[in-house]
């Protein structure tokens, strides 16, 4: 089997991906970071799809850092959460300080201990105007750095890159992915706002691919 490491977040790219893998007979590690958003909610259903496949999730504590230095975002600091799509400039609240690179860096260093060929992540083409560590530019760097850092050749992956969120959910649904088992609001309430980029781009996937989204939307 193809041993890799698989950073999720919960919401529906990452699982879609970890799925996505999973039927490709991969033997994934999967990983998880709590960084200091104000809410955890999608880690759980992260907890919950890897138990559902049984495959081994480690959830990295790292919200003393993400409270202390990523400060700046609405997604770990007291800033209004922004609505609307993510074209719209005040959408770039949502980045939080090179998250991406923290995050890959560890899994790198994951994927090296325990001698996994690949690290995977779930960036897509409908994050490349607002998050720049999810460009193809940021991931060529990152690959030529990671072969750099240690012998073990490990690959970073981006099977998404060019895929938007429409391509990965139509993707998913013929794989049999269960979207009522993910988390994709900026908000961590009952339901999912409906308002914030986040939640927009994922109704929108829905309404394309002409499928009701399973979960609850206060605003719906």
């Amino acid at each position: 089997m193809k041993k890799c490491v698989c950073i999720i977040s919960g919401g529906m790219d990452s699982i879609t991906m970890l799925h996505d893998l999973h039927k490709q007979d991969f033997d994934i590690y999967a990983l998880s970071f709590n960084y200091g958003q104000k809410h955890c909610k999608e880690l759980l259903y992260a907890s919950e799809n890897c138990k559902m496949l049984n495959i081994l999730h480690k959830v990295i504590n790292m919200r003393e850092i993400g409270n202390e230095l990523l400060s700046g975002s609405s997604l770990t600091s007291n800033i209004e959460m922004p609505e609307g799509n993510y074209d719209e400039e005040n959408m770039k609240l949502t980045v939080v300080p090179n998250r991406n690179m923290i995050m890959l860096s560890l899994a790198i260093g994951y994927a090296i201990s325990i001698e996994a060929g690949s690290v995977y992540y779930g960036a897509h083409s409908g994050d490349h105007a607002i998050y720049p560590d999810c460009r193809p530019a940021f991931l060529k760097a990152l690959q030529k750095t990671a072969l750099l850092c240690d012998w073990s050749k490990v690959k970073v992956k981006a099977p998404y890159l060019n895929l938007n969120k429409i391509s990965i959910l139509k993707r998913g649904l013929k794989i049999g992915v269960d979207y009522s088992k993910t988390w994709t609001c900026y908000n961590g309430r009952e339901k999912a706002c409906g308002k914030c980029g986040a939640c927009q781009e994922r109704l929108e996937a829905f309404r394309l691919n002409k499928i009701t989204d399973p979960i609850q939307y206060d605003t719906i």
